[in-house]
């Protein structure tokens, strides 16, 4: 016969009820007001997934108080978060680089094909400061690498295929090259880089140009 012992749980005590099971700690609610860990959380979290400057993490951080608001602390009190400071603290560990960031942009939106005016207006709406604008801005060879790469990504000037146009296609050309010239300076390009592409005859031309600036600009740093 089996004694009640031998139907204890292996360390002597009968298997406790469903009710009395200890319950799960309640998770915080996603939209749940912030403090100070986690406003922290929200900061490393959006610079661990996206290259920013101080001022773009600086107003995420202000707009996601403003849509969840403060916690209280455990004396039903609020207490101002320092979003400037928790800001600053992240550019000294080296986790915010507004130079950085303007260096790694610039490169990419030129590589894009967009030109300098292009670029200062994105890092300025990016909060970058005026002399870190200027240090990174692309440069004369820069410019015209990018003007280049944009009129053969859209089959502009030289670069466009099919059959030459003739005399009797002058009206068609000269609206053409219109909508081409508003499209390089809507890209940011610079008006003298925009006609001197699409008054080129023949792509190896503005290769030539391109490299003319590119090798002055390698003299110039003795490279």
């Amino acid at each position: 016969m089996v004694s009640d012992e031998s139907k204890t749980s292996p360390i002597g005590s009968a298997e406790p009820s469903h009710t009395e099971r200890p319950k799960r700690a309640r998770k915080p609610k996603k939209n749940a007001p912030l403090d100070e860990t986690s406003l922290r959380d929200l900061a490393l979290a959006y610079v661990a997934r996206f290259a920013t400057t101080a001022a773009k993490l600086e107003g995420y951080l202000a707009r996601k108080l403003r849509e969840r608001g403060v916690a209280e602390d455990d004396d039903g009190r609020v207490r101002e978060l320092d979003v400037a400071g928790l800001v600053s603290r992240l550019i000294e560990l080296g986790y915010v680089d507004d130079d950085a960031y303007a260096r790694s942009r610039s490169r990419d939106l030129t590589q894009r094909g967009y030109g300098k005016r292009r670029v200062e207006q994105a890092l300025w709406a990016a909060g970058v400061e005026e002399q870190a604008r200027s240090d990174h801005a692309p440069s004369e060879g820069a410019g015209r690498r990018a003007a280049m790469l944009l009129a053969k990504k859209r089959r502009f000037g030289p670069f466009r295929h099919g059959d030459p146009i003739d005399d009797e296609d002058r009206e068609a050309a000269r609206k053409r090259s219109e909508k081409q010239t508003a499209a390089m300076l809507r890209a940011g390009h610079i008006f003298d880089h925009v006609r001197f592409i699409l008054e080129a005859t023949e792509p190896e031309a503005i290769e030539d140009w391109v490299i003319e600036a590119e090798d002055e600009e390698d003299e110039r740093n003795g490279w």
